[in-house]
């Protein structure tokens, strides 16, 4: 096999080398046509061809680049001196802007100056005809007139303002006399207004004291009947007085109540010596079930080591050969986990080795499918060429063809040679005889026939001629097709008898190093597997461990403590228990209370029999009193008719002296009226003269300011000198335009240089272009001779190698061996990869837990089936027992329940419509299936005689609130017996007057019933206060808390007593 591939390998070289002859020579040819194009197509394009040599040439073209050179150069220079001009042009635009900006503001300001001055001119001259001043009617006016004008308008306002302050004072004197006149008018009215308000205030006094005494009066008359009365009354109050005092037994109940509180400190001692004796029996009692609890400790831990050490006994000792401490356990797992880790790596090294291999295999398997494409792709190239897949029979076959075409083609380009000149003799010659046997023609007809003849033989010739060159023509082609795909026909052999055999026997090595590779690294794995079980196992055991250890210091804790104990208890007599000591203290504590009952009775009985005796006292102290007043009132009656007479007297003579003054006052009123109408009309032409005097003055003070202003601007303007500036900027305006216009006629000069000079350069760049263009068709001339003697180097080269067909038969021969070599060795590796993956498949199912330990598994399964089947019927059972005590456990409390709402409603309900009403619960039949949990329905009934109807629709609004207050109620009694908190909020919604009653006493009464339990407490949240007073009726309700909104809007809780509730309610 290697010698017949080293032969194959050096008829491929020759092969490739051949062709890459042909390719190149294919390549030179394509280049040297398209050069004689490009150069045919470039002296198209120019107009003419340089015919001088290439010196002269090259001469030319670096004349021509000096001549273009120099007149860039100028042309920068002018473009140079263009800018410059443009710059001057754009400096000296900004300054004439600049000065025209400037002289329209000196120009609108001088405008400004004329138009202040007419204004000026014409306010003097308006206000000197409004002041009657004369001397100021022709303008302009100067400085002098101005002085004078100002002067005089001084005068004038200094007149005025005199006059006016004159004439204010004058006026402000008869107001002064006026208003003292006023004033004396008003000092006398005051004064009798003054009088007629005392006097009438003393009159109403008077008056007052006469109506106090005439009430008097009239009650002393009947005071002798009221004091007989009190007689009657006094003498009755006394002798019930006597009567209680008699009556009361004080002494003898305050000395039981003394006999009841030295019984009261005896029970207190003993109750103390009974609690120092319990608390003493608390200690020892302590002590005694700390002791039994840590014995109870001690033998549970002893039992959880023994647990300990029986769970994990078997598998330590296969592990470790015996059961270890935990030092022992501890270095054991710390040498597992090294193993564990050289055994990952080890691992991983492998992982790395088989994924390189498997991107071997990738690599071999992507390639030979490439060449497996390539191989198909040429197939069907040589397919579409040949029409089969015999290349050198087509090829061979295709050459005959060529031949025998040729040979007729010659044949016909022959006959049409010979006739054509057989035809032009018969034509052309005088006499004309046959051009075979010279014998000449009998007649013209006959020769016309002959050339006829010949002529129709042609045109048929000349058509099999054109038949036969198309066909040439087309078969030539068609062999150059074949000739150039042998390189693809030598690819094919080379890939189905080389490349693609060589390919598939290295990925068959490369597979079994993979499957060999994968063997070690399940091998690996499972290694890896055990150890890692083998580890946690062990970690799970050195948990177990340690809990161990821990049990064992807590039992050396527990044995201490357990001597300590026992250490305390000893010599301790123990004869009474808790229990009796217990008992002992209940007795007594119950006598306790029954003689502070008694105690608090005898108290309260002394003391409402004292309250009586003191109410009584006070009736009398009351009767006496009132008797004493009514006494002193009788000798008072004389004294208070003269003070009534005398205060008559009193109250006539201020009425008459009020009559008198209010007559002196009427006439007084009406005189200051008078004065004050005259006193405000003489004020209102004061203000009228002071307003028109100042408005006058203000006029003509504006008028001057306004004066002034302008005349100050003027004075301004002329300061300044505005006019001198006016003319120098004009001045200046003009050089700067000047200047510009020469700058501007320099640069349009320099501009149309630069066009000169550049239509110049554009004349001179299309001479450059025709001479590159000829050095460009000069170095193409010598390329392309280049080419041509390349060109026929590589033929002279081809002609001296080999035939190309003797090549291919001898590679097709070589081929043929090897390749039947390379099956035979592909099937007997195939076959025995095939044995090798069953013998490696059958070893890894044996020695896997499915097989290896399928009897233990079988049992282990078989033990887990049994015990769920003892423990399903042992759970059937408990549900059965369970099911049936949770049913008789809700019928017994459904039956106390709806007991209990019965008795409440009846208590409680005052109609006749219902007797009562219960809960009636059935079993849901509509529920799944699958559910073995029983499902209640539960619907409220009321029942009248022997009639139960849903209450659901039939019922009042205040019949449902009844309702669901007793039915909690009832689940409360029933179910929170060791909760007695019972909280109801709004109980009395939608209930009339009567039920509302009814649920309070129903309430009182469970109150009452449940007074014993110490736990018991009942809330109620209403806005019923009724319902709350109804409650307070009983003995039960001492307080209740009141919440409202103060005056920041926030919630206070008050505590009242349920006696002030009354006060709230009015």
């Amino acid at each position: 096999m290697d010698s017949l591939e080293n032969e194959l390998e050096s008829i491929e070289s020759s092969l490739s080398k051949l062709m890459k002859l042909d390719n190149d020579i294919k390549a030179l040819d394509s280049r040297k046509k398209q050069m004689e194009d490009d150069n045919r197509e470039l002296e198209e394009k120019m107009e003419r061809v340089f015919q001088g040599s290439d010196d002269q040439l090259q001469d030319m073209y670096q004349n021509h680049q000096r001549t273009v050179k120099e007149k860039e150069h100028k042309l920068m220079e002018c473009e140079r001196e263009h800018e410059q001009a443009c710059q001057e042009c754009q400096r000296m635009n900004p300054i004439k802007s600049k000065l025209l900006f400037e002289q329209g503001c000196l120009q609108s300001e001088a405008n400004i100056h004329t138009q202040n001055i007419e204004k000026r001119d014409t306010q003097v001259k308006s206000l000197a005809s409004s002041l009657e001043l004369e001397g100021y009617d022709r303008t302009p006016l100067n400085e002098r007139h101005l002085e004078s004008f100002h002067r005089q308008v001084k005068e004038r306002l200094d007149q005025d303002t005199e006059a006016l302050n004159q004439t204010m004072h004058d006026m402000q004197q008869k107001e002064e006399q006026k208003q003292q006149s006023i004033d004396d008018l008003q000092d006398k009215k005051t004064g009798l207004e003054r009088t007629i308000e005392l006097k009438t205030d003393i009159q109403a006094k008077k008056q007052q004291e006469l109506e106090n005494i005439k009430s008097d009066l009239q009650r002393l008359e009947g005071s002798s009947s009221r004091l007989q009365e009190l007689d009657t009354e006094l003498q009755k109050a006394e002798r019930e007085l006597d009567n209680a005092v008699q009556s009361c037994m004080v002494d003898s109940l305050k000395a039981e109540v003394i006999e009841l509180q030295k019984e009261k400190t005896k029970l207190d001692q003993a109750q103390r010596k009974l609690d120092q004796e319990m608390e003493l029996l608390n200690i020892h009692t302590v002590a005694r079930t700390q002791m039994e609890m840590l014995t109870k400790t001690k033998m549970e831990k002893e039992e959880q080591v023994k647990k300990i050490e029986s769970t994990h006994n078997e598998e330590l000792v296969s592990l470790l050969g015996h059961f270890p401490s935990k030092k022992e356990l501890q270095d054991w797992i710390y040498s597992k986990t090294k193993e564990i880790s050289s055994t990952r790596e080890l691992l991983s090294e492998t992982n790395k080795e088989l994924a390189s291999v498997e991107q071997k295999k990738t690599n071999f398997t992507a390639e030979i499918k490439h060449k497996e494409e390539q191989l198909v792709s040429y197939e069907e190239r040589l397919f579409n060429v040949c029409g089969s897949q015999d290349f050198e029979s087509d090829l061979n076959k295709l050459k005959d063809e060529l031949e025998k075409c040729s040979k007729q083609r010659a044949m016909l380009v022959g006959e049409t040679a010979i006739y054509s000149q057989f035809i032009s003799q018969l034509t052309e010659e005088g006499e004309p005889c046959c051009p075979v046997c010279q014998r000449e023609f009998p007649s013209e007809a006959e020769l016309q026939d002959v050339i006829n003849d010949m002529q129709s033989k042609l045109r048929l010739i000349s058509d099999k001629l054109k038949n036969t060159e198309h066909d040439l023509k087309r078969k030539e082609h068609r062999r150059e097709e074949m000739v150039a795909l042998k390189p693809i026909r030598q690819s094919i052999v080379k890939l189905q008898e080389k490349d693609l055999p060589e390919l598939r026997n290295e990925l068959q090595g490369v597979n079994r190093d993979i499957e060999k590779l994968k063997g070690d690294t399940e091998e690996q794995k499972t290694l890896l597997c055990t150890m890692m079980s083998e580890e946690e196992t062990a970690k799970a055991c050195l948990q177990d461990l340690l809990l161990m250890d821990r049990y064992q210091l807590d039992l050396k804790d527990v044995e201490r403590k357990i001597a300590q104990h026992a250490a305390k208890l000893q010599g301790v007599d123990l004869s009474r228990t808790m229990q009796q000591v217990s008992q002992e203290k209940q007795e007594t504590q119950h006598r306790l209370d029954t003689t502070c009952s008694k105690m608090e009775t005898k108290r309260k009985l002394i003391q409402d029999k004292q309250d009586q005796i003191q109410a009584l006292r006070s009736s009398v102290n009351e009767i006496r009193g009132g008797k004493l007043q009514i006494s002193s009132n009788m000798q008072k009656r004389q004294q208070l008719e003269e003070q009534c007479v005398a205060f008559t007297t009193e109250i006539q003579t201020l009425h008459r002296d009020i009559q008198d003054a209010e007559e002196q006052a009427s006439p007084l009123a009406a005189a200051l009226e008078k004065l004050q109408h005259e006193k405000q009309d003489l004020a209102e032409r004061k203000r009228q003269k002071q307003e028109e005097g100042q408005k006058k003055i203000s006029a003509i003070k504006e008028k001057v300011q306004n004066l002034t202003l302008l005349e100050n601007v003027i004075t301004k303007y002329i300061e300044d000198g505005k006019d001198s500036n006016k003319e120098q900027k004009k001045n200046e305006l003009q050089e700067v335009e000047k200047r510009l216009h020469e700058a501007e006629k320099q640069r349009d000069k320099i501009s149309k240089d630069i066009g000169n000079i550049r239509q110049d350069i554009d004349t001179q760049k299309v001479q450059e272009r025709w001479l590159q263009d000829n050095l460009t068709l000069r170095k193409r001339v010598e390329e392309l001779k280049e080419v041509s003697r390349k060109h026929e180097d590589l033929l002279k080269e081809k002609g001296n190698m080999q035939d190309l067909q003797m090549y291919n038969e001898e590679q097709e021969v070589k081929k043929q061996k090897l390749e039947d070599l390379k099956e035979n060795h592909n099937v007997a590796l195939g076959r025995q990869k095939g044995y090798e993956g069953e013998i490696l498949c059958f070893h890894k199912e044996l020695s896997e837990d499915q097989y290896c330990r399928a009897d233990d598994l079988y049992r282990d399964k078989m033990i887990v089936m049994r015990t769920t089947e003892l423990a399903n019927k042992d759970l059937d059972i408990y549900y059965k027992a369970l099911d049936q005590t949770i049913m008789k456990f809700h019928s017994m409390k459904m039956k106390e329940i709806n007991k209990i709402i019965r008795d409440l409603w009846r208590s409680t309900y005052r109609g006749q419509d219902i007797e009562y009403v219960e809960i009636h619960s059935d079993v849901d039949e509509n529920a799944s299936a699958g559910l073995k949990r029983r499902t209640y329905n539960y619907r409220v009934v009321m029942v009248k005689g022997d009639t139960a109807f849903d209450m659901r629709g039939r019922c009042s609004a205040g019949q449902k609130v009844l309702a669901s207050l007793i039915i909690r109620l009832a689940l409360a009694e029933t179910f929170c017996l060791n909760c007695g908190i019972l909280a109801l909020d709004e109980p009395t919604t939608n209930l009339d007057r009567e039920n509302i009653e009814s649920l309070a006493h129903a309430l009182v009464e469970i109150i009452k019933s449940r007074s014993q339990q110490r736990n018991f407490q009942l809330l109620v949240i209403t806005h019923d206060e009724d319902f709350v007073e109804l409650l307070g009726r009983s003995n039960y309700v001492e307080y209740f808390y009141r919440i409202r909104k103060n005056r920041d809007q926030c919630s206070e809780i008050t505590k009242c007593s349920i006696n002030t509730l009354n006060s709230y309610l009015h």
